[in-house]
């Protein structure tokens, strides 16, 4: 278990943000409420403000995300800090030299800020662990571990649709077993307190231990749907895949896609997301990805705010622009 109490400086505040496990609902409160003015910024006529003027912030993608690298690269620069972004692909790591020697030099060039994308669960959590005091680490998705950011963007659009999350039942449809979104969005919905959460998925799909998450498992999705709130669709991670899963694509589609059927299901005013990519006619049809209840487009405009909100909040500045706003 990896030891949560490393993102948080001696105040309670965020110093790394590595996971939503192990932080307490004011936590994520603080991550929502600190958004909401960033929000506002992407309809300024100038898309920045000053707050880590002077600061550099490394991207370090060692697993590729354009959606993901995208946004906190734009949240990064409407804050004004300095951006890098490292291909990792022709960096010296792949030419022999040890990652702690690469997170070194970057140090010496007076870096404040790693966010990092690793195919190894806990790998930025070992980063934050052999960076320097002054240095802050956001995970940006580990492995099949955790992707905070995105979990906490899910929740902000949760939030501008439902306001409150006590009452919500939500369905998470989709490969469980190699989702880190899932972990994460599993977190902060219980977390925060919703009514209850509903995973659905085939048994291959699942994680052995899905009975500790504290959710409720179906495996028909018309039972799953019925009355919910919130129906979060999850990319197919094939490259995360050994063996055949599946026995096919179209029968995933025709257990587990998201049809306008199906989503009838759901509440009438049920809102349908889906952190991205999405793979049209396996995971979720165009009629329902393009229809009047998809939020999907609105989760990629909320990344840049919610990430603008966590890399302000790590550093310390977040005070300064809600006083200012």
């Amino acid at each position: 278990m990896l030891n949560k109490n490393l993102q948080l400086n001696e105040a309670g505040q965020l110093k790394h943000f590595l996971s939503i496990e192990g932080l307490k609902r004011q936590h994520l409160i603080d991550i929502l409420d600190t958004a909401e003015p960033f929000s506002n910024v992407s309809e300024q006529a100038v898309k920045n403000v000053p707050i880590l003027r002077g600061k550099t912030i490394i991207n370090l993608f060692f697993e590729a995300s354009t959606r993901t690298r995208t946004t906190f690269e734009l949240a990064a620069q409407r804050l004004s800090a300095d951006v890098l972004n490292i291909n990792i692909s022709t960096s010296a790591t792949s030419k022999g030299e040890s990652l702690m020697d690469m997170l070194h030099n970057f140090e010496s060039m007076h870096c404040d800020m790693f966010v990092v994308r690793h195919n190894q669960s806990g790998a930025a959590h070992f980063i934050a662990e052999h960076v320097s005091p002054h240095v802050s680490v956001i995970n940006a998705g580990d492995g099949c571990h955790e992707h905070p950011s995105q979990a906490m963007l899910d929740m902000f659009t949760i939030r501008r649709h439902k306001q409150d999350f006590a009452d919500l039942k939500v369905a998470i449809v989709g490969d469980i077993l190699h989702s880190r979104v899932a972990r994460s969005q599993i977190h902060a919905l219980t977390t925060l307190g919703v009514s209850e959460v509903r995973v659905v998925a085939p048994e291959t799909l699942l994680p052995n231990d899905i009975s500790s998450f504290g959710v409720h498992v179906f495996h028909n999705m018309r039972e799953a749907l019925d009355g919910v709130d919130v129906v979060i669709m999850l990319r197919l991670q094939k490259e995360r895949m050994q063996g055949a899963l599946l026995p096919s694509e179209g029968e995933y589609y025709y257990q587990y896609g998201l049809t306008p059927k199906k989503l009838a299901c759901a509440k009438k005013d049920a809102i349908v997301m889906h952190p991205g990519p999405i793979n049209r006619g396996v995971e979720i049809a165009s009629e329902v990805a393009d229809g009047p209840q998809s939020v999907i487009l609105e989760q990629v405009s909320n990344g840049i705010a919610v990430r603008m909100a966590v890399m302000a909040m790590v550093l310390g500045r977040s005070s300064k622009f809600n006083k200012a706003s």
